[in-house]
């Protein structure tokens, strides 16, 4: 039952973020007086639609996106007259077709309604308001889940206290031998359940364990350590030993550091808006470096798809992979539902992150492949105004179909790729 739900909430979460994502290029086209005729989620056939003023809204049955139609995308070409070219080429019919379609949905009355005709500035923030709608919803799941639940981390409380110390190379036991010399925490006398309130007389902020951590690997010889334990608070004095440790910042370096021999107890705290503006930093830089990378993951998946290789746990992931992964997690009996909420949460953080930067790549038919034209067109109209020639007029994006094509068919077949190999060799998550 956890499995199911899990996959029905991302399933829905996903299809919430997508239509999120075509509102904004809806209402901001509609506020720059351009005609929106259609808004779907999905591809294919229409399963449900409603038609509100000018506009049909709507579910469609492939959940592979959606799409807000507006009238006048293409504009017409310069001394032609509708549907009679004078020019050729091999991809001229299908720009020809594409642009006669494109005029017939301009009643005469919407003429001044379209989008070509609006300001370049206006068309970017029409094309970008859809992915900054995923960015914005992205900011508020982090919000909600850093400062609304809080964060997986450690308490300033001690867990456990290590009884000896043991050499690295030697086998981890639950009983220390008889040679075997008494860790720093156990000969000073600390126990499980002590609350540590200051180091060296600096106070200790509570769930700040990684900073207590660093005082204490920096420290050596003898130090003051104030717990609490109970009603009573009062001060322990251990003496630090140096051993080789895993460096915090890079687990691959191993550095020379101070031990004292206890575990912190791990909690969830709530943490401020500085916690959310860097985890959303943080992602972004991650996830553009992962969308930069998709080419060379391209022969794993295809292989771990149809070829019975293993699939890179790392590796990207599609609709019916994240709301598997949801599944599965929910399912899993080793969790709390905070942590259950949580891992949803950012999860459907992630995935608006993903469509906020991949839309907003300079290819057509993405947001970006409209953006980009817009932009040159104001370029060339600020140089045009420099030298005191006339408007040049709009970018021609029709001249883009043929790249469009293709990119939406590479689009098709990486995402079958992916279908494929989301349901024959899944990602598994590692518990």
């Amino acid at each position: 039952m956890m499995f199911v739900l899990g996959i029905l909430l991302l399933f829905a979460g996903i299809m919430f973020s997508v239509a999120w994502h075509e509102l904004g290029h809806y209402l901001a086209a509609r506020k720059f007086g351009i005609k929106v005729p259609e808004f779907f989620v999905g591809f294919g056939k229409t399963l449900w639609s409603r038609k509100v003023g000018e506009t049909e809204f709507g579910v469609k049955m492939i959940p592979l996106g959606g799409y807000v139609r507006m009238i006048g995308m293409l504009p017409p070409a310069k001394g032609e007259t509708l549907g009679r070219s004078r020019r050729t080429g091999p991809f001229q019919g299908l720009i020809d077709d594409a642009r006669q379609q494109s005029a017939m949905d301009v009643l005469p009355e919407d003429a001044n309604r379209q989008f070509y005709t609006r300001a370049p500035w206006k068309r970017i923030i029409v094309m970008a308001a859809g992915p900054f709608q995923n960015l914005i919803l992205a900011v508020i799941l982090f919000a909600i889940a850093i400062m609304g639940v809080g964060v997986p981390t450690s308490s300033t409380t001690i867990s456990t206290v290590s009884q000896c110390v043991l050499p690295a190379t030697a086998p981890q036991t639950e009983q220390c031998p008889a040679d075997a010399p008494p860790s720093p925490a156990a000969a000073a006398g600390l126990l499980p359940g002590d609350k540590i309130v200051a180091f060296n007389g600096a106070p200790v902020t509570e769930n700040d364990w990684r900073s207590l951590q660093e005082a204490i690997r920096a420290a050596s010889g003898t130090v003051t350590i104030t717990v609490e334990r109970g009603d009573q608070r009062f001060d322990l004095t251990p003496t630090l030993i140096r051993t080789q440790a895993q460096d915090l910042n890079d687990p691959n370096r191993v550095v020379d550091v101070s031990f004292l021999g206890v575990t912190p107890v791990p909690t969830i705290a709530r943490q401020g808006p500085v916690t959310v503006v860097v985890a959303v930093g943080d992602v972004i830089v991650r996830t553009g470096q992962a969308i930069i990378n998709l080419p060379e993951r391209l022969p794993n998946l295809f292989g771990s798809a149809f070829l019975g290789e293993e699939r890179d746990q790392d590796g990207p992931v599609g609709i019916v992979g994240v709301s598997r992964i949801g599944g599965e997690f929910l399912a899993a009996e080793d969790f709390t539902a905070t942590q259950r909420v949580l891992f949803l949460l950012n999860l459907l953080a992630l995935v608006n992150i993903s469509l906020f930067l991949f839309n907003l790549l300079p290819l057509p038919p993405l947001d970006g492949g409209q953006i980009f034209p817009a932009l040159w067109e104001a370029i060339r109209k600020r140089i045009a105004r420099v030298r005191g020639k006339p408007d040049p007029g709009p970018v021609d994006a029709a001249k883009l179909l043929p790249v469009a094509y293709v990119v939406a068919l590479l689009f098709i077949g990486w995402s079958a790729i992916l279908l494929v190999a989301d349901v024959v060799n899944p990602i598994q998550l590692p518990f």
